[in-house]
C-alpha cells in the first residue's frame, strides 16, 4: 500500500472529530501518526483517503469504524509496574492507610488501563503487602476506551516480550503460568481482584462505583485543558473523601480542581480527596 498523504484541511477536520468523539488533542504536523494508524484501516476498508473517511464518520457513522478509527489513534503502550513509584507508594502508605481505616475490601480504579498491566500489576502489589503482614484485600477495575484492549486485558495472556517489559524474572515466575512456548497468562489468585470494561473518560462515570484510589496516569495530557478540567472534576466525584488519585509523573492538577490537596510522599507526589 502506498503511504497516505494527507493535506492540511483534511487532517484538521480529522482533529477536530478526534476531539470530539474522545477528547485527545492532536497536535500540529502529526499527518505522519495518523497516515501510520489508519492507513491499514482504510485499506481494508476500502476507503481511498483521510477526507472520505472524515465524511463517512460525520455523515453516516456506524458504532463499529467510529470505534476502530478511536482504537487505531489511542496509545496503548504499557508496562508492567511503569515507573516504580505509585506501586511502592501503594504497598509502602496506602495500604497501611487502608488496613487501619478498616476499608474492606480497597477499590481501586486502573482508567485508560490499556491491555491491562497496571490493574494486573496493583493486584501483584496487594499480595506483596500482605506478604509482609497485611490483611488486605481489593477490588481493582480496569477501563480503556478500546474494546480491543479491554478485551486483551480480561483474557491476561501475553507474548513472552510482553511478559517480560517491566517485570523482574522473580515476579514472572510467581504470578504467572507459563502457557506453550511463546506466552505467559496471570495466575487465577492475580487475576481474581479485577474487573475490565470498556469506558470512555468523557462520558458518564455512574456504573463504575465509588473508588479509594484511583490511577489516572499518562492519560491527561493527550487531552485538551476543557477536557482534563472536565476528566479531574469526574473522578473527584466517584472518589471518596480521604481517598487518593495517583497522575502521572509528568501531569499536574494544577488549576484543574480544589477537590484534592497534593501530598508528598518518598519523592513523588499524590492527591487527596478533600473532605
Amino acid at each position: 500500500m502506498a503511504a497516505l498523504s494527507i493535506g492540511e484541511e483534511e487532517y484538521q477536520a480529522f482533529a477536530r472529530f478526534l476531539e470530539r468523539a474522545c477528547g485527545i488533542v492532536l497536535g500540529p504536523s502529526k499527518q505522519y501518526l495518523v497516515a501510520s494508524r489508519l492507513g491499514p484501516l482504510l485499506e481494508a476498508e476500502g476507503i481511498p483517503d483521510l477526507a472520505t473517511l472524515v465524511q463517512r464518520l460525520e455523515q453516516r457513522p456506524t458504532a463499529d469504524l467510529k470505534g476502530r478509527v478511536i482504537e487505531a489513534m489511542t496509545t496503548n503502550e504499557t508496562q508492567w509496574f511503569r515507573d516504580s513509584f505509585p506501586f511502592d507508594v501503594l504497598r509502602k502508605h496506602l495500604l497501611p492507610e487502608m488496613e487501619r481505616r478498616r476499608v474492606w475490601p480497597v477499590r481501586i480504579w486502573s482508567a485508560a488501563c490499556s491491555s491491562g498491566q497496571e490493574a494486573y500489576s496493583i493486584s501483584m502489589t496487594v499480595d506483596e503487602y500482605n506478604d509482609g503482614g497485611g490483611r488486605m484485600e481489593a477490588e481493582i477495575v480496569g477501563t480503556d476506551i478500546s474494546a480491543g484492549m479491554v478485551e486483551e486485558a480480561r483474557r491476561g495472556r501475553y507474548t513472552a516480550n510482553v511478559a517480560r517489559r517491566g517485570l523482574a524474572p522473580e515476579r514472572q515466575k510467581r504470578f504467572f503460568d507459563a502457557v506453550g512456548e511463546n506466552a505467559w497468562e496471570v495466575k487465577p489468585a492475580v487475576r481474581r481482584r479485577t474487573s475490565f470494561r470498556v469506558h470512555n473518560l468523557l462520558e458518564s462515570y455512574a456504573g463504575l462505583g465509588r473508588f479509594d484510589i484511583v490511577y489516572c496516569r499518562n492519560v491527561l495530557i493527550y487531552f485538551g485543558w476543557e477536557s482534563r478540567r472536565d476528566i479531574v472534576q469526574r473522578i473527584a466525584g466517584v472518589t471518596r473523601p480521604g481517598g487518593y488519585l495517583i497522575v502521572g509523573a509528568s501531569e499536574s492538577l494544577a488549576r484543574h480542581s480544589d477537590e484534592f490537596e497534593l501530598v508528598r510522599l518518598d519523592g513523588g507526589v499524590i492527591y487527596r480527596r478533600r473532605g
